[in-house]
């Protein structure tokens, strides 16, 4: 048997092949979880509820079943956790708000159930900023999420539990959703890996809207291949979701194995650094270097201005939480936290004519920025966050009028490839002087999931990042 801390350490897929292979039950692998997100559950507040009893009784029929014979479910009795937005029938889904509470989910979403025909064990739902409308972990209904380096400073968000307790060894990995960022944020936060695939690749059926022209669905995971894994299991098309893909999912797994040579990486030369602090240009300057060490070419190159499109992004995703939250909001704005209602307020004052019209060129803005930028480059490169991971404290403002400021300043870097429909990967690339981690993002062309994980697999191979944990 192995030890707790040796358990909880361990990455998805190297705890799935344990498994596998019989070193250790599913039941003590169940129980090491258990046990961790007790012990970090006061310090992170990650975890909205945790389902000990289903988990425990779902490892013994797993145990049952693997002295009978061995799994061939990739996530053989692998514990995960989940954002709370994801329906799951005879379980609630708050979407960290008191609206949703009693709200009984009707189906269960795909992703939960791709996970489920995988073998994976659901532990608990995880915190998130209220109605997932926020970048950095606030929760006035369920209390704050917190940095599982360090609890005074945010989580990121708004699937701060799935970044705070992946990272904290509570469970092997979680899936979020991303609209302008949530999904890497706290994934960089915490010094995790975290993909917001193409818009279209995963099913949204299930999962609590925020704005469903620029909705994602994804991974946060220990490391690039556990991410890999999880995406194989829950990319691909959905009867449920008339806006999924058709195309076919690539090997992902395989991708990680794919030689990096030659690849061509693009430095923003405009937007993606400005403001940077010394800091984060530092480890960034680092990142690219070991890029071109692993025989990568990596060219400085012009983009298409981000911040002028920046509005256009502004008036879909407002308008569209707006009209998602127009009857509650006349109805129960008293059950609105601070943050979540200033999130969402201010797309009822955007004329349809603006939000119409942000749609309208949308296509031709994709286009142009895909034809200007990947025919030059495979990937482009930039600071995941362009400062050091801020407190609880610096980012709780009082004042609903300067919260759009200090979101923008957070998603600044994130938010062009969501309303670009573009995939885009963070990894750890070292931690600055406060102790907490930085990131650095990829990006590339619409379903190009497999070159990110590629580039992504290969430095993390050649740096320390992904072995490094939290002492909580």
């Amino acid at each position: 048997m192995m030890a707790g801390s040796e358990l909880h350490w361990m990455s998805l897929t190297e705890i799935a092949l344990a498994i596998r292979q019989r070193e250790v039950s599913v039941s003590e692998v169940v129980e090491a979880s258990l046990r961790r997100i007790g012990a970090v559950r006061p310090i992170i507040n990650a975890f909205i509820d945790v389902y000990a009893d289903d988990a425990r009784e779902a490892a013994e029929e797993a145990d049952r079943q693997l002295r009978r014979a061995t799994p061939t479910a990739p996530l053989f009795g692998v514990p995960l956790a989940h954002k709370d937005m994801f329906a799951r029938l005879g379980k609630r889904a708050t979407g960290a708000s008191k609206i949703m509470a009693d709200v009984e989910p009707k189906a269960t979403a795909t992703v939960m159930r791709r996970l489920d025909d995988a073998g994976a064990i659901n532990v608990g739902a995880l915190n998130l900023s209220e109605f997932a409308a926020g970048p950095t972990g606030h929760n006035e209904h369920f209390g704050h999420c917190r940095n599982a380096w360090n609890p005074a400073h945010i989580s990121g968000g708004s699937s701060s539990g799935s970044g705070a307790a992946t990272a904290a060894g509570a469970i092997y990995g979680a899936i979020g959703s991303d609209t302008g960022g949530s999904i890497r944020l706290p994934a960089s936060f915490n010094g995790l890996a975290g993909l917001k695939p193409t818009w279209g690749r995963v099913s949204r059926f299930g999962a609590m809207p925020r704005a469903w022209s620029l909705d994602t669905v994804g991974p946060l995971t220990r490391t690039v291949a556990d991410c890999a894994l999880m995406m194989s299991l829950v990319a691909g098309h959905d009867v449920q979701d008339a806006t999924t893909s058709r195309l076919a999912v690539p090997d992902y797994i395989r991708s990680l194995g794919r030689s990096v040579n030659g690849m061509r990486i693009g430095i923003p030369a405009n937007y993606f650094r400005d403001g940077v602090s010394d800091e984060v240009d530092t480890l960034f300057e680092e990142a690219c270097r070991a890029l071109q060490d692993l025989g990568c070419r990596v060219d400085i190159i012009e983009v298409p201005d981000p911040g002028e499109y920046d509005a256009i992004a502004n008036a879909i995703s407002k308008s569209e939480a707006a009209a998602i939250h127009s009857r509650w909001m006349r109805e129960r704005p008293e059950d609105y936290g601070r943050h979540g209602y200033s999130r969402t307020e201010s797309g009822f004052h955007i004329p349809a004519t603006v939000y119409l019209d942000a749609l309208t060129v949308r296509s031709a803005v994709v286009r142009d920025f895909v034809t200007q930028v990947f025919s030059r480059v495979d990937v482009l490169a930039t600071p995941l966050l362009n400062f050091e991971v801020p407190t609880i404290a610096d980012t709780d403002e009082r004042d609903p009028g300067r919260i759009p400021a200090m979101v923008g300043r957070i998603t600044r870097n994130t938010r062009p490839f969501n309303y670009l429909g573009l995939p885009a990967l963070t990894v750890p690339c070292g931690f600055t002087a406060n102790g907490l981690p930085a990131g650095l993002q990829l990006a590339a062309r619409p379903f190009a999931e497999s070159t990110l994980f590629a580039l992504g697999g290969a430095y993390e191979r050649v740096t320390p990042w992904k072995d490094r944990h939290p002492t909580l």
